[in-house]
Parts: structure tokens; C-alpha cells; sequence
């Protein structure tokens, strides 16, 4: 059994999150192969659908989890939240919304039912990196709470270049979930 099919599965008002799998890759391949969606990913979009189940597939050292994001009812995912653990009680976090999906709320929904999962598991910081151009993840984490803690230059060389990132970060003491 992989480590994402272990995952609590965290259900919300109107989301079901559980383990994302290889087999989600089909509904996450048109988000994932789209340029603007991925234009902030370290990688370039993913030329076919599989090649993106073979990194569904692969595991992470061990070191990543990713719940895959479903409206409940729903057999299909629409994006997911991946976090990985940096060293004891810290974890990063990272996330990836279908177009559709985006501008309903769905994304912070999502992202804060994980944020309250690894917090109550007993970390007691979890951050993210985002590129500065990415308004809307940095939106994202200052309406969760997260604060800028740093801004690294030249951090990052991705299919757009060489980029700067931004960490922004939230305690568990700062947790309003």
C-alpha cells in the first residue's frame, strides 16, 4: 500500500480530501499539463497523461504526503495538497487547483483542512514557497494566516527561468483554523 493510500481521508463543507493516486492522474492531467497553471512549478507542464501517473506513482523518500481534492460526491479530482515533512514538526506545503475549480473558495477550503490535519498531528510549523509573481497562492497564505518570513534570490531554476521565492510561514500558536 503507498503512503498516500494511508492518508486520513479530512472531509469539509464541501470537500473530501484522501490520498491522491496514479489513477487521479487523468482528471489532474488537463490542470497539469496547462501552462498557465503550471507556469509557477518548479517543473515544465506534463506533456501526457502518463507520464503524469508515473509521478503519481513515484514516492517521495517517504518524506512527502498528498491528498488529492475532491467536491464530495464527486469520484474525480479537481487539485491536491501535498505536504512534506523538513525536519521533526515541521512541514512544507505545497497545492495545484484544476481551472475550474478556482475563484470558489476551494483552494483555501482545501489547504486549511490539511493545515488543521498537520497541526493536529503535532507539528508546529508548517510553511510554503511560492514564487513572487504568484499572487494568488501568496493571497492564499495571508488570508490562512501565513506570514512572509523571506525572500531567497535566484532560488529556483524552472522552465521559466531562474526565479526568486518567497517563505511564507504560520506556528501552530498563530492557527485559527
Amino acid at each position: 500500500m503507498s503512503e498516500n493510500q494511508a492518508l486520513p481521508v479530512i472531509v469539509t463543507e464541501r470537500l473530501t480530501l484522501r490520498g491522491r493516486t496514479p489513477d487521479d492522474a487523468e482528471a489532474l492531467f488537463p490542470a497539469m499539463s496547462d501552462p498557465g497553471i503550471m507556469t509557477w512549478w518548479s517543473r515544465a507542464p506534463f506533456a501526457g497523461p502518463r507520464e503524469l501517473r508515473e509521478d503519481f506513482g513515484l514516492e517521495k523518500a517517504g518524506s512527502w504526503r498528498t491528498w488529492a481534492i475532491l467536491e464530495t460526491g464527486s469520484r474525480h479530482a479537481i487539485g491536491f495538497v501535498s505536504a512534506g515533512s523538513k525536519r521533526q514538526g515541521v512541514s512544507e506545503i505545497g497545492y495545484l487547483l484544476s481551472r475550474e475549480a478556482q475563484g470558489r473558495g476551494i483552494g483555501r477550503e482545501a489547504v486549511a483542512a490539511v493545515i488543521g490535519q498537520l497541526f493536529a498531528e503535532g507539528q508546529r510549523r508548517v510553511f510554503a514557497d511560492t514564487d513572487p509573481d504568484n499572487r494568488g497562492s501568496i493571497a492564499l497564505l495571508e488570508s490562512l494566516g501565513f506570514r512572509l518570513e523571506g525572500h531567497l534570490r535566484g532560488e529556483w531554476h524552472t522552465h521559466i527561468g531562474i526565479r526568486d521565492s518567497l517563505i511564507f510561514g504560520l506556528l501552530a500558536s498563530e492557527w485559527h483554523g
